[in-house]
């Protein structure tokens, strides 16, 4: 299948791309930094063109709350767009789980738009909701930080190795469309600032991680059923614990 990758140079989309050559499938890695611009549909029409499936796993650049909605409509409504001009027939998307009941954060807010459109274009497609990622774990501490004391809730998730992620990506798109939605996280429920407090000691990182129920999750105050996968999610098996120990070894 010839199969395009929207944020091919990104995380996840570098991962899955990685994943579907080495299936013998041929894959067209597009990014801005290849001529492809989702946002201005600058080089879409050339990189779908004969295409079977487009995998979306660009992220916004900005997270804002006004142009990061800007960057997911916006996006998407051009990726849809071409696709059909196109005739592709499956659609990929990356998003959160979390996206439909975070209205207080304008990132989840977003992704959510970016679903809804997705299921209201009548394209074939299939979402794959991924719980938070091992990889953000200082990303999360930065943003919660002040001073040496990083606030954040005990709400409890399972986050996931981000090449478990890519790899129920890829499945999805070699799969056919399943027109909803179907949800991946990882082994082990753990609480947010329990999460952050391991990542900081396996760094080497001397911040203290003060528990704090107000604490807001990228502006939203969260509990334990709010990142909380759903009954059918497909559950990986890399242990922090393991992820912690190669990625800060």
């Amino acid at each position: 299948m010839k199969i395009v990758v929207i944020g091919g140079h990104g995380l996840i989309g570098s991962k899955v791309a990685a994943k579907l050559s080495a299936q013998g499938h041929d894959v067209i890695v597009a990014s801005r930094r290849s001529g492809v611009d989702s946002l201005t549909g600058d080089g879409l029409a050339n990189a779908v063109a004969g295409a079977d499936v487009l995998v979306d796993a660009a992220d916004s650049p900005l997270f804002d709350d006004e142009p990061v909605m800007h960057f997911f409509t916006t996006a998407t409504a051009n990726l849809l767009a071409a696709e059909r001009e196109a005739g592709v027939k499956h659609h990929v998307a990356l998003s959160v789980v979390g996206a439909q009941v975070m209205p207080d954060s304008g990132y989840n807010t977003a992704k959510a738009a970016q679903e809804n459109l997705i299921k209201d274009s009548g394209r074939p497609h299939s979402i794959v909701r991924a719980t938070p990622f091992y990889e953000f774990v200082l990303g999360l501490a930065d943003s919660a930080t002040d001073a040496d004391i990083v606030r954040l809730p005990h709400a409890l998730f399972r986050p996931i190795a981000a090449d478990d992620v890519a790899t129920a990506v890829a499945r999805a798109a070699v799969g056919r469309p399943i027109n909803g939605v179907t949800e991946v996280a990882g082994p082990e429920a753990m609480g947010m600032d329990d999460f952050v407090r391991f990542g900081l000691a396996a760094n080497g990182d001397q911040r203290r991680v003060v528990t704090d129920a107000q604490a807001p999750y990228f502006g939203a105050v969260i509990d334990d059923q709010t990142l909380a996968p759903d009954e059918n999610a497909t559950i990986f098996a890399t242990r922090y614990s393991d992820w912690l120990d190669t990625h800060f070894a």
